[in-house]
């Protein structure tokens, strides 16, 4: 059985998490010429400044995932626009207007110090209360830390272990443990370099990593209090896809956007056991590929192929008993009911699988796991759809998505399953669109999902992120 580890395709329930319909109401040091009654009002978009490097990327990959509107100025565009007052902030009816509630910045000063455009943001920045993220830069006093030389350290992360201090995790930081280390996917490669610094006084220091070869503590992210400005200083090089930046990326967005923001943010962990009641071909050692797949030449399914026994599944109802975890079960029952018709009429696993069926979550996976997208003509390799004479795509028929769906589900309410009728998971999530070779939905797929009450479908996370519709069903993105 091919097992993956993905996050559930949970349902998204209730309306989306506004905060707030239009803007933020806060008060900087003080606005000129604004009266009690005119608090300055503070839209709930983020200003981007970008230099096209990664750790400022991540910042608004995470702001696109959660919905947050951010306006990029990218640094690279001779023609962009130039941060004066007028683009930070204007007046709305007598009312004055910041147009951004908080700032990101690749460093903490990416128009030169003391230049018209860092100083009108600086300005601003006083003037409305506008929290800054310096995205990445090195340790010195202009951000409030000392110069490595001074009982700090610079050097790579890798495998480091870092702590989030009592400040945040009673600011930003509160939803973290305490405790996690960079990654290290990869000893011959350096994956993360950084600036381990002493505080100075109107830093507060939210995560730490001990002075190698010396005494104490450095600051590797923290804010810094000053001239009536505060700064998030990240002092640790990062990009979207490492685990401690997707470790930090919620405090970073919470504390740019003070915990008021347009969007959602929702963390899951959830595995999902994938293709259960099916067998799984062996990997080919001599011709390097998978029996069965379309570029393996050579041979077909081998006589011996990859699945649970029964003792593994009572091994995994005592492994979730004693840890309090449960599974996510996808399941092809038509898979199981063909292996059992080709070994005498006995499947031990499935019987072990029935016995505990409520210690599971189920989902379904269709009857028989087929690609439900185009025809694949398989003559060259990667496959294509099949057209018929006139050029038009061959797709799979309404008919034989619903069956899949259908019998699954009728196959799982007879051994009395607690399965939900409206979730669904495709094989390979196919009658979706799949670039590059299958561009749009199969225009069959909508029909048959309404026809059996489906409206949830997973979809793949790493090809559509953004949850859409299908026909009257959404799509809820997972990682597989």
């Amino acid at each position: 059985m091919a097992q993956q580890h993905a996050r559930r395709p949970h349902r998204p329930r209730g309306s989306a998490a506004v905060l707030a319909a239009a803007g933020l109401l806060v008060l900087g040091p003080g606005v000129p010429g604004a009266s009690a009654a005119q608090a300055p009002r503070v839209d709930l978009r983020v200003l981007v400044v970008d230099d096209g490097g990664s750790p400022v990327r991540a910042i608004a990959d995470r702001l696109e995932s959660t919905g947050i509107p951010y306006t990029t100025v990218d640094l690279g565009d001779p023609d962009r626009p130039r941060i004066t007052g007028a683009f930070l902030s204007d007046t709305v009816s007598g009312r004055p207007r910041a147009r951004y509630q908080g700032v990101v910045l690749p460093n903490e000063a990416p128009f030169g110090e003391g230049s018209a455009e860092q100083s009108a943001l600086e300005a601003y920045e006083r003037t409305y209360g506008i929290p800054q993220v310096d995205a990445y830069t090195w340790a010195h006093p202009g951000v409030g830390l000392d110069h490595t030389g001074d009982g700090g350290w610079a050097g790579g992360l890798d495998g480091r272990a870092a702590t989030v201090t009592d400040a945040g995790r009673s600011g930003p930081f509160g939803y973290l443990d305490g405790a996690f280390s960079f990654e290290d996917n990869s000893p011959a490669v350096q994956e993360s370099y950084g600036y381990a610094a002493r505080p100075r006084e109107g830093f507060t220091s939210y995560v730490e990593v001990p002075v190698p070869g010396g005494t104490g503590r450095g600051s590797l992210l923290g804010e810094y209090a000053h001239d009536g400005r505060r700064e998030l200083v990240v002092t640790f090089a990062y990009h979207r896809h490492q685990r401690q930046f997707q470790l930090l990326a919620r405090g970073i967005v919470e504390w740019l956007t003070q915990g008021v923001h347009l969007g959602r943010d929702r963390n899951y962990f959830a595995v999902h056991v994938d293709d259960v009641f099916a067998p799984d071909a062996r990997w080919d050692t001599e011709r390097n590929c998978t029996p069965g797949d379309l570029d393996c030449a050579g041979g077909g399914e081998q006589a011996a192929p990859i699945r649970m026994t029964a003792a593994d599944a009572a091994y995994t109802a005592q492994w979730q008993r004693e840890r309090g975890f449960t599974l996510d079960l996808v399941y092809n029952a038509g898979s199981g009911e063909e292996w059992k018709a080709a070994h005498g009429g006995r499947d031990p696993l499935t019987d072990r699988l029935l016995a505990d069926r409520a210690r599971y979550r189920w989902i379904n996976h269709t009857y028989t796991h087929p690609y439900l997208g185009c025809v694949q003509d398989t003559s060259t390799v990667p496959w294509s759809c099949a057209k018929d004479a006139d050029g038009t795509t061959r797709w799979k028929s309404r008919a034989e998505i619903s069956a899949q769906i259908r019998d699954n589900h009728r196959w799982a309410v007879a051994k009395g399953l607690p399965v939900d009728r409206t979730e669904l998971v495709t094989g390979e999530h196919s009658g979706l669109k799949r670039l590059p070779v299958q561009p749009e939905d199969n225009p069959n797929l909508a029909g048959a999902l309404a026809d059996n009450g489906v409206k949830w479908i997973a979809s793949d996370n790493s090809r559509e992120p953004r949850q859409r519709a299908v026909g009257a069903a959404r799509t809820v993105p997972g990682t597989r």
